[in-house]
Order: C-alpha cells, then sequence, then structure tokens
C-alpha cells in the first residue's frame, strides 16, 4: 500500500486556472477561497485581481501560504471594487464578517499593542497585540508593547486594580455571607497594596469602579492623579534622604509619563484623521469618504453637481452633530479598519493631498 507525499488538491487546478485567466480583469477588488461545502476559507484583496488570483497558481505547495490556501480550496469568487482604498475597506469588512480561519491564522498584525481597560465586574488593564480578544475600552494603537505593559502595571498597582486572569470569581464587600469562611486574596498584591483584593470582598463594587474610572480618565487624558501621588512619594522620599526609594518611584513616573505621553500621541493622530477623501476610481468610477477618527462612516460617488454635493454636506453636518466620543477609545470591530485607513495615509502622501476638512467641505458648499 502505497501514500501519497503530498495532499491532493480539493479540485482540478488546471481548469480553475483556466477559469480566473479567462474571467478575472486587471482591476481591484476582493476574492474568496471556498471550501466544498461553499464556506469561506480566506479572503483577499488586490489592485489587479488578475494577476494577483494568477499568482496562487505558481506558488510551490506546501512551502507556500498561497499554495497551501489553494488546494484546501474548491472554488475562487471574486467582486471588482472602483480602487485599491475600497478593495482594502470591502477585504477589511468580509474578514470581520466571515471569519476566515486561514485570514485569522496567517494574517496577525504585527508592530502594534493596545491598551484594554475590561469591562468585566472588577476591570483590569491588559496590554496585548489582540484587543478583540476582549471587551471593554480599547486605547491605542500604541508603540512598544513592553513600555505599555510596564505603564500598565504601575498604573494598575497605583490604583490597585487586578491583574488576575479574568475567570477568577469576584467577591466585593457587599456580597458577605455569615456562614461561609473568610476569603483570602488569591495572590500577594493585597498584602502589598498594590491591589484592592476583589476576589477576597475587600472592597465594595461601587469603589472598585471609581478606581477603573480614573484609570480610564488617565488613558484618555482627563487626569494625571496617579502621577501626582507618585511625585508626592517620590519628593517626600527624596527630603526624607531615602534616595534608594525615590529612584524607585522615580522609574514608575517615569513608566506612567512615556503611558501619557503616547495616549496622547495616539489620540491626536486619530484626530488628524478626520476629513472629507476623494477616492479615484480606476476606470473613472470616483468616491468620496466621509472619515472621522480613523473609521469610515460611509463611502459615495463622487459628487460632482451642486445638488449631489449639497447632499454630502448635509451627510457631513450630520456626521459633526454627533455626540463625541473619547478619541482614545475605540470598539474592538473597528480597530482594523483605524490601522488601515492610518497605514493608507501614512505610506500614500498623495492621499493626503485629495482631503478636505470636515468644516472646509461645509464652507465650501455654502
Amino acid at each position: 500500500m502505497t501514500s501519497l507525499a503530498l495532499a491532493l488538491p480539493a479540485v482540478d487546478l488546471s481548469a480553475l486556472e483556466f477559469r480566473i485567466r479567462r474571467l478575472a480583469d486587471k482591476r481591484p477588488g476582493t476574492y474568496r477561497m471556498l471550501d466544498q461545502a461553499g464556506r469561506i476559507l480566506y479572503v483577499g484583496k488586490a489592485k489587479c485581481l488578475r494577476t494577483r488570483l494568477m499568482s496562487y497558481f505558481r506558488c510551490k505547495y506546501p512551502d507556500d501560504k498561497g499554495a497551501r490556501i489553494l488546494h484546501a480550496s474548491s472554488d475562487i469568487r471574486f467582486d471588482y471594487a472602483p480602487s485599491e482604498f475600497a478593495a482594502c475597506l470591502a477585504e477589511l469588512r468580509l474578514i470581520r464578517k466571515h471569519r476566515p480561519p486561514y485570514n485569522v491564522a496567517m494574517n496577525k498584525q504585527r508592530g502594534w499593542v493596545f491598551l484594554v481597560l475590561t469591562d468585566e465586574r472588577a476591570a483590569r488593564l491588559v496590554a496585548t497585540q489582540s484587543p478583540e480578544r476582549y471587551t471593554g475600552q480599547v486605547y491605542g494603537p500604541l508603540p512598544s508593547r513592553g513600555r505599555v505593559s510596564n505603564g500598565a502595571r504601575v498604573l494598575s498597582d497605583m490604583l490597585a486594580l487586578r491583574d488576575c486572569r479574568g475567570d477568577v470569581p469576584m467577591h466585593f464587600a457587599e456580597q458577605g455571607d455569615l456562614f461561609s469562611a473568610p476569603r483570602r486574596a488569591a495572590c500577594p498584591r493585597f498584602d502589598f497594596g498594590t491591589c484592592l483584593a476583589p476576589c477576597a470582598g475587600e472592597v465594595s463594587e461601587i469603589t472598585y469602579r471609581s478606581q477603573a474610572t480614573i484609570a480610564a480618565a488617565f488613558c484618555e487624558g482627563r487626569t494625571i492623579r496617579p502621577i501626582d501621588r507618585i511625585v508626592d512619594e517620590m519628593t517626600s522620599r527624596s527630603a526624607a534622604g531615602d534616595f534608594e526609594a525615590a529612584v524607585r518611584w522615580r522609574e514608575k513616573f517615569e513608566a506612567l509619563e512615556w503611558l501619557l505621553s503616547a495616549t496622547t500621541r495616539a489620540r491626536a493622530a486619530l484626530e488628524l484623521l478626520t476629513f472629507v477623501y476623494r477616492d479615484p476610481g480606476s476606470s473613472g468610477d470616483d468616491r468620496i469618504y466621509l472619515i472621522r477618527r480613523g473609521e469610515v462612516r460611509g463611502g459615495w460617488p463622487d459628487p460632482v453637481t451642486p445638488l449631489e454635493r449639497e447632499a454630502f454636506a448635509a451627510q457631513v453636518r450630520d456626521e459633526l452633530a454627533k455626540p463625541a466620543v473619547p478619541a482614545a477609545r475605540v470598539e474592538a470591530d473597528h480597530l482594523h479598519e483605524r490601522l488601515l485607513v492610518m497605514h493608507w495615509f501614512r505610506t500614500r502622501p498623495d492621499a493626503w493631498r485629495r482631503t478636505t476638512a470636515l468644516d472646509q467641505w461645509i464652507m465650501a458648499t455654502s
């Protein structure tokens, strides 16, 4: 009995290649790799669909990622987009909708880190490159995972927030049970004075939540209270001649100062990503996008007549009338869209020249 060294492809690749060669045009768009049951295995985008799809058939199996995806697929479907930017947005939204397994396994975002204040009963501060694993208030993107983690640790210590696993049971002081044995804190941080120990009923829920609220205010630049306390401790230890302790407090100060600066820069960068963007189409189908704080609020055909421009100006006015959300806070579903928009305008200076501030657009149509 003989065994095959390599897995057979799920479909006749020569027939699939022939169909792609005949049907796919040299235009921007998105494509989907499907298995035999019609489930989407992978979503991709391309500036030139025909070139990108044909490249899969030149990949070497099993070394190349593209060949592995192609061998697992039984069909390829594609849709055209007006431009590369539109294709990027469509790809992102398809991935978010279908969660294809090959995208999750192979296209993880690298380099940036986020700070998450979880929405658990007893909130935690978590530095992570995968913020979608958590629910809560997300801040970033921020550089340097090590420095963000260090800053989060100091901020948690100063506000006495827990840092244990999310599945550790919480028992606040108002949940006392006369018939149960006294609970003990799950870690020594309570004894060190750096955790309020909500796991052991040592703090009320309202007190703990007030500390978590301070953490959110710090990340959003609305308070520097933790830094004030550090400065007081550093000054008093230095005045008392305890220079070793003063150095430790100075290190805490530097960690929080860096974190405050990083979150401030992130907010400033996102505020700059608020404008109207005119995106030229590959076949003359130009579009216009309303972008606010790095999130695409909508896209329309490029308005050319006075009536069309006034209609779009009304969309801009409606967007500006919406209540402002703190710039540093973002829903997990919009994280990758922000990263996409940031990367697009950072790497394409010519795209900046096709942007217009929202108030300027309204004034131009008044």
